[in-house]
Protein backbone atom coordinates (compact mmCIF):
# COMPACT_ATOMS: atom_id res chain seq x y z
CA UNK A 1 0.00 0.00 0.00
CA UNK A 2 3.02 2.40 0.38
CA UNK A 3 4.16 1.96 -3.14
CA UNK A 4 0.93 2.48 -4.25
CA UNK A 5 0.49 6.03 -2.33
CA UNK A 6 4.66 6.92 -3.12
CA UNK A 7 3.55 6.36 -6.77
CA UNK A 8 0.47 8.18 -6.43
CA UNK A 9 1.84 11.21 -5.22
CA UNK A 10 4.56 10.95 -7.72
CA UNK A 11 2.15 10.96 -10.41
CA UNK A 12 0.87 13.91 -8.63
CA UNK A 13 3.56 16.03 -8.42
CA UNK A 14 5.11 15.47 -11.91
CA UNK A 15 1.96 17.27 -13.10
CA UNK A 16 2.04 20.57 -11.32
CA UNK A 17 5.91 20.77 -12.62
CA UNK A 18 5.32 23.36 -15.95
CA UNK A 19 7.63 22.50 -18.76
CA UNK A 20 8.74 25.81 -20.55
CA UNK A 21 6.90 25.93 -24.27
CA UNK A 22 8.84 25.64 -27.23
CA UNK A 23 6.64 27.17 -30.10
CA UNK A 24 7.55 28.97 -32.60
CA UNK A 25 5.50 31.51 -34.50
CA UNK A 26 4.24 30.48 -37.66
CA UNK A 27 2.41 32.03 -40.43
CA UNK A 28 1.69 31.76 -44.38
CA UNK A 29 3.16 34.13 -46.11
CA UNK A 30 2.19 34.72 -49.80
CA UNK A 31 2.18 30.67 -50.24
CA UNK A 32 4.85 29.92 -48.08
CA UNK A 33 4.74 28.97 -44.13
CA UNK A 34 7.30 30.58 -42.57
CA UNK A 35 8.01 30.28 -38.91
CA UNK A 36 10.82 32.08 -36.43
CA UNK A 37 12.24 29.48 -34.13
CA UNK A 38 14.31 31.71 -32.12
CA UNK A 39 14.33 35.92 -31.92
CA UNK A 40 16.83 37.80 -30.55
CA UNK A 41 17.23 41.59 -30.54
CA UNK A 42 20.65 43.59 -30.43
CA UNK A 43 21.48 45.36 -27.81
CA UNK A 44 23.59 47.75 -29.54
CA UNK A 45 21.22 48.52 -32.67
CA UNK A 46 17.75 48.23 -31.65
CA UNK A 47 16.69 48.13 -35.39
CA UNK A 48 18.82 44.38 -35.93
CA UNK A 49 17.35 40.62 -35.17
CA UNK A 50 19.57 38.05 -34.83
CA UNK A 51 16.43 35.27 -36.66
CA UNK A 52 16.76 31.17 -37.17
CA UNK A 53 13.92 30.82 -40.01
CA UNK A 54 11.82 27.81 -41.15
CA UNK A 55 10.54 28.59 -44.55
CA UNK A 56 8.11 25.64 -46.00
CA UNK A 57 9.96 23.54 -43.29
CA UNK A 58 13.13 23.91 -43.99
CA UNK A 59 15.76 25.50 -41.83
CA UNK A 60 17.81 28.51 -42.18
CA UNK A 61 21.10 29.44 -39.96
CA UNK A 62 20.69 32.38 -37.92
CA UNK A 63 20.59 35.80 -40.21
CA UNK A 64 20.74 39.22 -39.38
CA UNK A 65 17.66 41.14 -40.27
CA UNK A 66 18.22 44.77 -40.01
CA UNK A 67 14.95 46.28 -40.41
CA UNK A 68 16.24 49.54 -40.87
CA UNK A 69 17.91 49.46 -43.85
CA UNK A 70 15.79 46.25 -44.82
CA UNK A 71 19.05 43.94 -45.52
CA UNK A 72 20.09 40.73 -44.28
CA UNK A 73 23.03 39.81 -43.48
CA UNK A 74 24.29 35.88 -43.67
CA UNK A 75 26.62 34.21 -41.93
CA UNK A 76 29.09 34.08 -44.63
CA UNK A 77 28.99 37.75 -44.25
CA UNK A 78 26.74 38.19 -47.98
CA UNK A 79 24.95 41.01 -46.92
CA UNK A 80 21.42 40.72 -49.47
CA UNK A 81 18.35 43.51 -49.66
CA UNK A 82 14.89 42.36 -48.64
CA UNK A 83 12.83 41.23 -51.36
CA UNK A 84 9.04 42.37 -52.15
CA UNK A 85 6.72 40.20 -50.00
CA UNK A 86 9.92 38.65 -48.51
CA UNK A 87 10.21 36.71 -45.13
CA UNK A 88 12.27 39.55 -43.99
CA UNK A 89 9.50 42.06 -44.49
CA UNK A 90 6.91 39.72 -42.98
CA UNK A 91 8.91 39.46 -39.89
CA UNK A 92 10.40 43.04 -39.17
CA UNK A 93 5.94 44.40 -40.16
CA UNK A 94 5.42 41.93 -37.03
CA UNK A 95 8.26 42.81 -34.63
CA UNK A 96 7.94 46.51 -34.98
CA UNK A 97 4.23 46.27 -34.51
Amino acid sequence: MKYVAALLLLLVLSFTVALPADAAFCRNYNDHSICILSIQRSAKYYWEYRIAVSIDGVERPIEIYNCRDRTILSKDGSLAPFEPNSAGALICNFINK
